[in-house]
């Protein structure tokens, strides 16, 4: 199946007008990481509470939330939607200061006390300080290893520049996304990091099909300009792109309107990822292959996988 057919799209002749936007929000997304001293973690990472609660009837949600929040300050209370029937909450609360464990679950209590409603505590766990600062750094490990192993790959299956291109367009992605969390002042939690990682890795992909339609074209154009090449490799390869890009966006919605809030720092990680990373495989990666072919004379034409 095929959307376009034969189409001659200059993609690269609208490049800057693309990575002018992906600057800007670059930029904007950095100086907001600046100016809150950090993106915005959750219990995971920072360590504390998470209460998981089962309401005879519906939870009055704003009610208990105003109990909570005038005795905790950084408190969250999440409907689990994913339990249908449930009437379930999940509350989560920071250990701030000298505050323990059993202080804290104790004013828990005493504020949903004060609502009036019969409840059952199903489970209550904990997440330490330490626990929180290994999590994030191997988060951080996770993703920075994904990208180097990517790099090699790409390396060797291509060529290195080709490598340099994918990963670079990797990390805009990742940077625009967590800038966008921090615009938006959500928090990144471990399933955040998990939609970060599914990110890099279908970004690398798309760019991969992109990159090996370039090499297949360079040989069998071998006198054809890289520039050509590279905008007539990404409109033989829009359909697919269209399609797999378009079907995940539509499903990663979906999640992102009618999953609550349980899911929605997942989906909205999904969604803007899914929009970034398509735009860079064609609007960052690619260009980088033609400004390399530009800087290095010497070095065009190359030799791609084995072949001139």
């Amino acid at each position: 199946m095929e959307l376009f057919k034969d189409t001659h799209f200059d993609f690269l002749g609208r490049q800057r007008l693309f990575i002018a936007a992906s600057l800007l929000l670059t930029v904007a997304g950095l100086a907001s990481l600046i100016i809150k001293g950090g993106p915005r973690y959750g219990i995971d990472f920072l360590g504390g509470a998470v209460m998981d609660v089962q309401w005879a009837g519906a939870p009055p949600v704003s009610e208990i939330r105003s109990a909570l929040s005038g005795r905790l300050p950084d408190v969250s209370v999440v409907e689990a939607h994913d339990l249908a029937g449930s009437n379930e909450l999940m509350i989560s609360a920071r250990l701030a200061g000298q505050t323990d464990l059993p202080a804290l679950r104790q004013t828990i209590d005493d504020a949903l006390a004060r609502v009036g409603r019969t409840y059952s505590v199903r489970s209550f766990e904990a997440v330490g300080p330490q626990i929180g600062a290994d999590l994030r750094n191997q988060a951080v490990l996770a993703t920075a290893s994904a990208s180097a192993g990517m790099l090699a790959y790409l390396a060797w299956r291509f060529r290195w520049i080709y490598g340099v291109a994918a990963v670079v367009a990797v990390i805009h992605d990742t940077l625009i996304t967590i800038g966008l969390f921090s615009l938006a002042n959500k928090e990144i939690s471990l399933t955040v990091v998990a939609a970060l990682l599914t990110l890099i890795g279908y970004s690398m992909n798309d760019t991969i099909v992109v990159f090996d339609r370039i090499r297949e074209n360079r040989k069998r154009l071998p006198r054809e300009p890289l520039r050509a090449v590279v905008n007539l490799s990404i409109n033989q390869t829009l359909s697919r792109t269209a399609l797999s890009s378009g079907l995940t966006l539509l499903t990663a919605l979906s999640l992102l309107w009618f999953g609550g809030l349980v899911l929605n720092g997942f989906s909205f990680a999904l969604v803007t990822g899914i929009i970034v990373g398509t735009y860079s495989s064609i609007f960052v990666a690619s260009p980088i292959l033609v400004a390399w072919e530009q800087v290095a004379p010497a070095l065009s034409p190359v030799r791609v996988g084995g072949v001139q």
